[in-house]
């Protein structure tokens, strides 16, 4: 009877222990739960009991629900900049990145550089930044040895001279009764402003030698992305009379991919001479191009020594088909037509020459 009696004792304390820490347990937690909120983590009150949502922030690692539940501080925002004394950059242009506005006179520059460079600045007319000037190398190496080490760079990487050399014509010419050959070419030497350029063109006729020869030395300048301004002296070879000439132009690509080219020429006898000639490069495929090619010659009094007449005194119309075997290297085949007007033709007609010819040509155009 004992023994049964203490089973029963020992049964029901089995069971209760677990119940009454369980009790324990679920009191704790409603302990916790109800407990009130820090005062870190407590959302701002109005006067009427509500709760106030907290301020927004700007860190993207700190989001505003995040802040209210107290998981983390947002990072205080940063002052707004100061009003711009520039009256070509207002306020409000300068906030949507517009414009830089220019520091105020006797301002102090920022100590903290903005870390945007380059494309990544805003768009505006502000002046450009200033070259860097803290070479590492100079950390290692003496900084004089490295100045020279810069300069001689900035020379081979878009400072330094090149040359250049192409002729545009050479060519044998098959007309009636007087076959020849022509050239017409230049080379110079420089850099992309400044230049020293040499041009050449004549033609003769086989068995008689040279009809007519020029040789010119100019300076030649930029004046612009596509043209350049030149002048010079030009110089008269072959039999006529010798001629030295001061001498004014330009050269260029216009408009629609026109190359172009115009000289102005005061002799040492006094004779003034002028020339316009231009070209046009039509591609057929990417290696076979057609070339249209005008030039025309004036003068301002006649000049029967050398055949020239006033005002205008000849023209030259040519078309040329080549095909580039590289683009160094490009043979041609063409009709030329050249005519002297006025004065020039009488002269011609009584030096026993035609006034009008038309000539089938053969040549190349390379350069290198």
């Amino acid at each position: 009877m004992m023994r049964a009696t203490l089973l029963a004792g020992l049964s029901v304390l089995a069971f209760a222990a677990p119940a009454a820490a369980e009790a324990q347990h679920g009191a704790h937690q409603d302990v916790q739960l109800a407990a009130p909120p820090t005062p870190e983590k407590m959302e701002p009150m109005d006067h009427d009991g509500h709760r106030e949502p907290a301020p927004p922030t700007s860190d993207p690692d700190c989001a505003p629900e995040h802040a209210a539940m107290g998981h983390c501080t947002p990072k205080s925002a940063e002052p707004a900049p100061p009003p711009a004394d520039d009256p070509d950059c207002p306020p409000e242009h300068a906030a949507m990145g517009h414009c830089t506005p220019k520091p105020a006179p006797g301002a102090a520059p920022s100590a903290e550089p903005s870390g945007a460079t380059g494309t990544d600045l805003p768009a505006g007319d502000a002046p450009a930044p200033a070259s860097p000037g803290d070479w590492y190398a100079d950390r290692l190496y003496p900084k004089a040895e490295m100045d020279h080490a810069r300069h001689a760079m900035m020379l081979e990487n878009g400072g330094q001279a090149t040359g250049f050399i192409s002729f545009n014509l050479a060519e044998y010419q098959a007309r009636k009764g007087r076959d020849g050959f022509r050239w017409d070419g230049e080379g110079w030497y420089g850099g992309d402003i400044n230049r020293l350029t040499v041009k050449s063109e004549g033609e003769a006729v086989f068995g008689e030698g040279v009809e007519s020869a020029e040789l010119q030395f100019l300076y030649s300048r930029a004046i612009g992305p596509y043209f350049n301004a030149q002048a010079g002296l030009r110089q008269d070879l072959g039999p006529g009379p010798d001629r030295t000439y001061a001498t004014v132009g330009f050269e260029g690509l216009a408009p629609y991919w026109f190359e172009v080219e115009g000289s102005l020429f005061l002799s040492d006898k006094g004779d003034v001479l002028a020339r316009l000639e231009g070209y046009y490069d039509q591609r057929i495929t990417q290696k076979l191009i057609l070339q249209p090619m005008a030039e025309f010659n004036f003068a301002l009094q006649d000049v029967p020594e050398s055949g020239i007449g006033s005002g205008l005194s000849d023209v030259e119309l040519g078309l040329r088909l080549r095909y580039e075997v590289v683009k160094e290297f490009a043979p041609y085949v063409g009709v030329e037509w050249a005519r002297k007007i006025g004065d020039a033709a009488r002269f011609a007609r009584a030096d026993g020459d035609d006034a009008d010819s038309v000539s089938l040509v053969v040549g190349v155009k390379t350069w290198f």
